[in-house]
């Protein structure tokens, strides 16, 4: 369970259980627990693959008044992230960003980011900073 921190939260979405489990074990290392930090992995059936009703979850555990920066390893894995935000609704879904940005890596500067209360806009901007 996330320690809640006026700190913009960071979601991990990935097709892997595995690699979205690793991915935020890796970044609670970095920065303890002043990141709100969640991830969802697998589909319903626990198989590659991702499930909104999943990532919803994460986004909910990962909650931050600042704002939450989600990060997505395949195609599916952003679609299914947008219709977790909408069916979050409105107001929250407009404080949360996908961002384009490389899992693991932005997944990590972003927290760092975050730790210190940057701004989403801030945090997904120097995450996406890593894109090709």
């Amino acid at each position: 369970m996330s320690v809640k921190t006026p700190n913009v939260g960071i979601v991990i979405v990935s097709h892997s259980p595995l690699v979205a489990r690793g991915t935020a074990d890796m970044v609670r290392q970095m920065v303890g627990d002043s990141v709100p930090l969640a991830w969802s992995g697998g589909n319903s059936q626990g198989e590659l693959g991702t499930d909104a009703g999943g990532i919803l979850t994460a986004i909910e555990a990962a909650w931050s008044e600042a704002g939450v920066a989600v990060f997505v390893d395949l195609g599916g894995a952003e679609t299914n992230s947008e219709m977790a935000i909408e069916m979050l609704g409105l107001p929250r879904a407009k404080l949360i960003s996908i961002c384009n940005a490389p899992v693991v890596e932005g997944a990590v500067i972003a927290a760092a980011e975050a730790s210190g209360g940057a701004s989403l806009a801030k945090v997904v901007a120097t995450a996406e900073e890593l894109s090709p």
